[in-house]
């Protein structure tokens, strides 16, 4: 569902991204680790369209994110780190906006924002106006615009930043049920967080791929693998 060969992405003569190739299928969580600044968030505008390669190329769903962005795009469900909502708005009201620029059919749009909202567990909140809402509230609003067309590959970006321990708890649940027909990569700075939610693990530093496996082969000492891995090239990753 995603992939991408021999990534690099440069501004000037610093190198973000270099040389990242990695694929993640149908049903597959990936959880996309490093420290802040690591490249995690370039790659992801890389796969989204936002930005274009220096080298390499991004699949989604077989298309071919530059060649073919257009069809691209309708595939993919992104979530930023900060989800660009319109304060002025209500979430029915943005949520609604949402679904007609995406294409949701007009006949469909008020079930599809019924049932996202009711997924996101943001219902109880349609009618406030989303620049009155906590951060938590914020980023579940944010993800129900991402799942508003049904995509097929989802894109979060340190998705449960800002959520209490009730809401994290709550979102792994939800991710693993709906990843279940999707491919999903989501990245974070917590090595626990990964670990409890990813099918498989990658590791990025200095934007450099250095660490790829599966959990059946980091079972419960993901933090340790992640250790070692880091350093042997002197850095340094939360484990909170």
């Amino acid at each position: 569902m995603i992939e991408v060969e021999h990534l690099t992405k440069r501004y000037g003569r610093v190198t973000a991204v270099d040389d990242v190739s990695f694929r993640v299928e149908r049903g597959e969580i990936l959880g996309f680790l490093g420290p802040n600044g690591a490249g995690k968030t370039t790659t992801m505008r890389v796969i989204t369209g936002y930005m274009p390669a220096t080298e390499g190329r991004a699949v989604v769903a077989g298309f071919d994110v530059f060649a073919q962005p257009i069809q691209a795009k309708r595939r993919i469900g992104y979530l930023p780190e900060t989800p660009p909502l319109y304060p002025e708005m209500t979430v029915r009201e943005y949520l609604t906006f949402v679904a007609r620029i995406k294409g949701v059919a007009a006949a469909d749009r008020t079930s599809r924002v019924r049932d996202v909202m009711e997924r996101t567990d943001v219902a109880d909140m349609a009618d406030r106006h989303c620049g009155k809402l906590s951060k938590g509230y914020r980023q579940r609003i944010g993800l129900a615009g991402a799942l508003l067309h049904d995509p097929p590959v989802l894109l979060l970006d340190e998705p449960t930043h800002g959520l209490d321990p009730l809401q994290v708890v709550a979102f792994r649940e939800f991710l693993h049920e709906i990843a279940e027909e999707r491919a999903v990569l989501f990245s974070s700075h917590v090595v626990a967080e990964v670990a409890q939610i990813s099918s498989r693990v990658l590791l990025l530093q200095g934007g450099s791929l250095i660490l790829d496996c599966a959990r059946a082969d980091f079972g419960g000492d993901l933090e340790g693998r992640v250790l070692r891995a880091v350093g042997e090239r002197g850095g340094k990753v939360s484990l909170a």
